[in-house]
């Protein structure tokens, strides 16, 4: 399906009667949408870093692991030339390559200097602040906690920072039996529920009332969530538009389900299953912090809704410049924006 713009989108929720919808004997109905939604500051950060990079120093430019958790993302940065890859060894060496947003070990790093590669690091400002926090509490000798999941892309980075134990909050665990008086702090991967990680914590809290507990979750997932608990009060049916692997993306399906509501998290209208919306008359989207705002506008094209009405407190303004180590290695590129299609406030 191609791009679709801003305007093209209420033209054709003007014009319902003229959209062509054979594929599906789609009902009437209204359309909320959250907000926000979609690309955060740390993903932009991280695609820019990945085109600045390819105008600076030509194809093929690599990167280590999906830049962002989401495969239409990851084809169009692959469509100008970079090359996706899992491992550092399997970069040439010499080599550019760009490690992902989701932060990397030290041990990245190391293989990295070692095959003579300029890495340029499109780790999320607030993913390497988590680091520095567990590198502080390491040299500070206290006992590391980080509430995670196993095998996330972010977990795997922090947990290669220092020694720590890793709590899955998805799964029953416990603690290590440390001795009475041992200083405890307590990390969490940014990407987590909101609710689920404070259950998590108060249990922490239960058998170490003093440890250090640090509030890691980013806002734009804190945002997204509470924005897709209100459309799940006031929708039918909530519609999460993003990749299966996305951490983010599956906790907004999650909290719609806790309110009771069917929830769906799919990557465009392609995996759309009519069944879902027979009857639906009020339709909840947003999309997890690694979607492009032309995904969500595919889907709400496809539907064809009467109306589009916004929920929640509206877009964010944060954005994260350009890393001073990284701004020669970049040169005088121009950074994209990924906001230019976002549908407006006001109701339609």
């Amino acid at each position: 399906m191609p791009e679709l713009s801003t305007e093209s989108i209420i033209r054709t929720l003007r014009r319902k009667s003229e959209y062509n919808t054979s594929r599906m004997d789609l009902p009437q109905m209204d359309v909320f949408l959250a907000s926000p939604r979609g690309f955060c500051a740390g993903v932009d950060l991280a695609v820019d870093i990945v085109d600045l990079a390819i105008q600076q120093y030509g194809t093929p430019v690599y990167v280590k692991h999906q830049i962002v958790h989401n495969p239409k993302v990851v084809a169009d940065v692959e469509a100008k030339g970079a090359i996706t890859v899992e491992k550092v060894d399997e970069v040439p060496e010499g080599s550019v390559v760009v490690f992902s947003a989701h932060g990397s070990p030290p041990s990245d790093y190391s293989t990295a200097n070692e095959r003579n590669l300029k890495v340029l690091d499109a780790t999320c400002p607030l993913v390497t602040r988590v680091h520095n926090e567990a590198k502080k509490y390491d040299r500070e000798g206290k006992k590391i906690v980080l509430v995670g999941h196993v095998g996330h892309q972010e977990v795997i980075g922090t947990t290669g920072q220092a020694d720590m134990t890793l709590i899955d909050e998805r799964k029953d665990w416990v603690l290590p039996h440390w001795e009475e008086g041992t200083e405890v702090a307590v990390l969490t991967q940014t990407t987590l529920s909101v609710n689920d990680t404070a259950i998590a914590v108060d249990k922490i809290k239960k058998t170490h009332p003093d440890a250090v507990i640090r509030d890691d979750i980013c806002y734009a997932t804190t945002n997204r969530q509470a924005a897709a608990n209100e459309l799940a009060e006031m929708t039918e049916l909530v519609l999460v538009i993003g990749a299966q692997n996305s951490s983010n993306c599956n906790r907004l399906k999650d909290v719609a389900q806790k309110k009771g509501v069917p929830a769906y998290l799919i990557n465009g209208p392609e995996e759309l299953d009519p069944s879902w919306i027979e009857g639906v008359e009020k339709i909840g989207i947003t999309s997890g912090a690694s979607t492009p705002e032309k995904q969500v506008n595919s889907v709400i094209e496809f539907l064809a809704p009467n109306n589009v009405f916004r929920v929640g407190p509206g877009e964010e303004s944060t954005t994260f410049a350009i890393p001073r180590s990284l701004r020669e290695m970049v040169g005088d590129g121009v950074r994209s924006s990924s906001k230019e299609e976002l549908i407006p406030d006001e109701d339609n």
